[in-house]
Formats: C-alpha cells, structure tokens, sequence
C-alpha cells in the first residue's frame, strides 16, 4: 500500500530541505540519520517521565502530562529555529518509529503552512536499512588494501591518494581511534557509538564509484571499541594488498609526530600502558612506565614498536596473503606524493588521478 503524501520513504529524504530528529538529546547523540538537527519533543527527564506514567498508570495519563510538554517544546523550537523559513520550506521529521513524536511535530509544521512530511518508519527503520546496506555494499567495491606496521605512513598515503583524486576510505577517521592500545584520539575525543559508526560507514560507501578503487588501511576487525560488520572484514580480506616498506628511522619519527600529545600527561600515558599486563614481562612494563613519566618518548616508542606493535604486525601478515611490496624512503609530502602516484599507476587509473 502506498505511502500518504504526508508519510515519506527513505528514497525521498532528498526532496526535502532539512531533516528534523525530533527524539530526545540521548538517542540523538547515540545515532542519527547523516544531515539531520535534534529538535526534541521530549528532553530526556521529559520522555523518562512520559515512559514511567505509560508503565504505572496507562497511556491516559502519559499522554495527558506528556502532550502539555511536547506542545511547549515544538513551540520554543518554531520560535527559536524557524522564524526565518519560507512558505516554502519542506521539513522531514523522524522520531524512533515514525508514531506520535513525529506525527505532532509535523501536523503542527503543516498547520502553519510549510509541507512538512513525516519519515515512514522513523530511525527504526533507517536503522534495519544500514544493517541491509553493510552487508550488500562491501562486495559490490573494488578494494585496495594499504597494509604496513605501525608508523609506516598510511593514513598519510591514503590522505595523497585522495589529494590526486583517488577514492578513499579512512576507516580510523569515522572511528575516531587508531586501533591500538594508544589510539584514543587526542584531548578526550570519545569513539562513536556504533551504530553511528555503522551511519557514517555505510554514508561513505554510497558515495563511491564501484567502477573505480576505493583505497582503504588494513584494520584489525575491531577498531577500539567499534567493530566492523562481517561483509566489510570479509570483503578487505579478499582484496588485493600493497605492503608498505618504511625505514625504521623514518617510522618512529612518524610515531613521535603523531603520539607525542600523549606525552602533555606523563601519568594518564604510563596508566594507558598497564594494558600490556600479561602480554609484556613485568620488568619491561615497568621500564617502560619509568620512561612515559619521564617524558623519554623516543625510548619508548622504540621499544613499543620493536616488541609489540612490529611483532604483532608480523603474527597478522602469517593470516593475509602476499601482496605488493612497495616501498616508501621517506614519509614527507613528496615521498606520498611519489608513492601515491606509483599505486595509481599500477591500478591502471588515467593521468588525471596521477
């Protein structure tokens, strides 16, 4: 059965000027569709309340307290946000499933004139659409797997990839966490939740041409404390790889460039490494905590490096096939620029993305 005029489909977001969360601040920060404003109806105390009465005491009485409080909010919010909007204007409003959140919003938004629509199904079903498309998009994309160990360059090769037109994926970059013990984000910067990484991932591969590669790091599956979905890890297992070779000397410098905000909190930077308890001997573990407050980063680093990240590195490759070698003197601007310029040639792409 079709749709009303005023009920839309996900396939008809883009016919619409902006997109309206209208849960509460809570689930909005967990996840949302791509684009998308919070406008609640509910605060979160206002939507624990109305939840609370539903249970105790019916729905009579939940809607009665609630409806006062979502009648005030859609208020401030035409107040505060849409005084400025043509006639013109066309809203598209979501609550969790496409009931009575949005369904008030947008029957006030139609009152005053602008054709507001309600999303059918709400973030629910946005939500069953991601899960559907994280497993039917991996497999249909030509990738190219940049491997190497850690301080080889690339997040930095797939940033000259992109700069020279190439598509890429940065996978570290929607997670917020460069995958290891050490690579929370600087200042505090939290890791998405999942279900908005999986909002972000599968935004990104739309956009990608299937006709031409999409350039992407070799990840673990999980990167910090988000995971990638199975067709994902499947699909980048299968890919084709270019094994990145970088001087030693030139990796750790690397390593020091990016870690070194670790070193502005000696303490929190010996307290990270106490998650090495068990895989490295007491002694070493404790060596290495003496030099994190120290702030003696180059030995540190070095022996990170030398007895965890590289052998464990090594224990990975054993599981991946062979790839390409290639091998990258110096990780300045021109040496990426060189080396990217080397794979896009390889892959065959025309001289504009060289």
């Amino acid at each position: 059965m079709a749709a009303k005029p005023d009920i839309v489909t996900l396939d008809q977001i883009g016919a619409f000027d902006t997109l309206i969360d209208a849960r509460s601040p809570a689930e909005f920060a967990l996840d949302h569709l791509p684009g998308a404003i919070n406008l609640p109806v509910l605060d979160d105390e206002e939507r624990r309340i109305v939840g609370t009465l539903y249970k105790q005491t019916g729905a009579f009485e939940a809607r009665r307290i609630g409806g006062a409080w979502v009648a005030r909010n859609i208020a401030r919010h035409i107040e505060a946000v849409m005084q400025d909007r043509p006639a013109r204007w066309r809203p598209l409003v979501y609550c969790w499933r496409g009931g009575q959140r949005s369904g008030a919003f947008a029957l006030w938004l139609r009152q005053i004139g602008w054709a507001a629509a309600q999303l059918q199904g709400g973030y629910k079903g946005y939500r069953r659409w991601v899960v559907e498309q994280l497993d039917a998009l991996p497999p249909t994309l030509d990738w190219r797997v940049i491997a190497g160990p850690t301080g080889s360059g690339k997040t930095r090769l797939l940033q000259a990839l992109a700069a020279r037109g190439a598509q890429v994926l940065d996978l570290e970059a929607l997670a917020r966490h460069r995958g290891s013990i050490l690579g929370a984000w600087p200042d505090g910067q939290p890791q998405p939740s999942q279900k908005a990484f999986d909002t972000a991932l599968v935004d990104a591969l739309r956009r990608f041409d299937p006709a031409r590669p999409v350039w992407v790091e070799a990840e673990s599956r999980k990167i910090g404390a988000v995971q990638l979905p199975e067709a994902m890890a499947a699909a980048l297992q299968r890919a084709p790889r270019v094994q990145v070779e970088v001087p030693f000397a030139a990796r750790l410098a690397l390593v020091l460039q990016d870690y070194a905000w670790l070193g502005r909190d000696p303490q929190a930077l010996a307290l990270r490494l106490s998650a090495l308890r068990g895989l490295q001997s007491n002694d070493t573990l404790a060596r290495w905590q003496d030099w994190a407050q120290a702030g003696r980063l180059p030995e540190l680093f070095a022996e990170l490096m030398t007895h965890h990240y590289d052998p464990l590195y090594r224990r990975s490759q054993e599981r991946t096939a062979a790839g390409r070698v290639l091998p990258v003197t110096a990780l300045d601007a021109a040496g990426l620029d060189r080396a990217a310029a080397e794979l896009l040639d390889d892959a065959g792409m025309p001289p504009v993305f060289r």
